[in-house]
């Protein structure tokens, strides 16, 4: 029994790393797909998307909004990286779009939150849990986008560590380079559609469904056990908390699903949620691993754009990680908004809906002209 037991366990992982292999060849297959797609994409609407990058502010609640509404930053970011790849956007205009995907990304840890809205104490700890994620991305934001729009940092600092990684023609619209072992298939499909709106949108969903299969598939197949496992493990110091956040989330390239699971365990006491920051802000630089993958064989253009996005995370650790007196003032504001929202549960409600939808929306519609 045990040995028929053994081969069933060996099969199912068998049967789990072949689907991630899969899950990982659609994701890059997708990836190239919406590249060359968006490379031949020349209607009104995609001019006009266009156009509204050029205001950052724009951009920056864009990706924000978007990443709110499908609560996928990797699919976001990836997406961002296939279109400024195919020369249709600039990095200088795709970086506010990247940071917004950060603030929005945090969406559902704080909705898992209210989950425990039934039960006074575990409801507080819960949405403090969810709320720090947020907070550590608004606040990294607030201090780094004025610094990008004065000075260039980050997409300038990109653009000299993506040219130790790329070489050739960076031409806009030349999608040709770097050919991969999926473009011939993808020209084919692309072909064969013959409406570029049409072999987008499709691209889009492509991306969107590889990115869940490859999330689910490696959760579980490497995740998931050891987790539960060496929970307590986990948040034994700063510096460990921090490297489990970014091994986790690259694993399974969602730090949603990483930062989801913190949640019950800080709502049931089994970790305190100072000590479960420091997973939060490895988890923000493990979720970066897409956009790397996203733009392996890309122009040098979408290379820079995926260091944007990982030296945007890691400079938010260098900023908050090191120093416990910063690291506090995020986690005191969640503890805060934790007790005030189980005082008037309306505030809760109306921080969502403010921070993910209302404002973002509302800067969108106001700053268009």
């Amino acid at each position: 029994m045990e040995e028929i037991a053994t081969e069933k366990s060996a099969a199912t992982k068998i049967k789990s790393y072949f689907i991630v292999v899969l899950s990982i060849l659609l994701f890059i297959f997708a990836i190239d797909l919406l590249t060359v797609a968006m490379g031949r994409l020349n209607s009104e609407v995609a001019r006009e998307m266009i156009q509204a990058t050029r205001n950052p502010f724009i951009s920056l609640f864009v990706g924000l909004l978007v990443t709110a509404l499908i609560q996928s930053s990797s699919m976001v970011t990836a997406s961002i990286v296939a279109i400024v790849a195919s020369g249709n956007m600039t990095l200088q205009q795709a970086v506010p779009m990247v940071l917004g995907a950060n603030i929005g990304t945090t969406l559902t840890s704080t909705l898992v939150s209210f989950t425990f809205i039934t039960k006074k104490k575990e409801f507080r700890r819960a949405l403090s849990s969810g709320i720090t994620h947020d907070l550590f991305n608004i606040m990294n934001v607030i201090i780094l986008f004025p610094l990008e729009l004065q000075f260039n940092l980050l997409s300038k600092g990109s653009e000299k560590i993506a040219k130790l990684f790329a070489s050739g023609d960076d031409s806009a619209g030349a999608f040709e380079y770097n050919r991969i072992f999926t473009r011939e298939a993808t020209e084919w499909i692309v072909g064969h559609i013959d409406i570029p709106f049409l072999s987008t949108i499709l691209a889009v969903f492509l991306v969107f469904f590889s990115i869940k299969i490859l999330t689910t598939s490696v959760y579980k197949t490497f995740v998931l056990d050891a987790f539960q496992d060496i929970s307590k493990a986990i948040f034994k110091n700063t510096g460990i908390s921090f490297l489990y956040g970014v091994f986790f989330t690259a694993a399974i390239q969602s730090s949603t699903v990483t930062t989801c699971l913190v949640v019950p365990l800080v709502a049931n006491r089994r970790v305190s949620l100072a000590k479960s920051f420091p997973f939060i802000i490895g988890a923000n630089i493990g979720t970066t691993i897409t956009a790397v993958i996203a733009a392996m064989y890309k122009t040098e253009a979408a290379i820079a754009l995926a260091v944007v996005h990982v030296l945007f995370n890691s400079l938010g650790a260098l900023i908050f990680l090191p120093f416990p007196e910063i690291r506090r003032i995020p986690v005191k504001l969640a503890e805060y908004m934790g007790r005030t929202s189980v005082k008037h549960r309306v505030f809760g409600f109306a921080y969502i809906l403010l921070t993910f939808f209302i404002i973002p929306f509302l800067l969108i519609y106001f700053s268009r002209d």
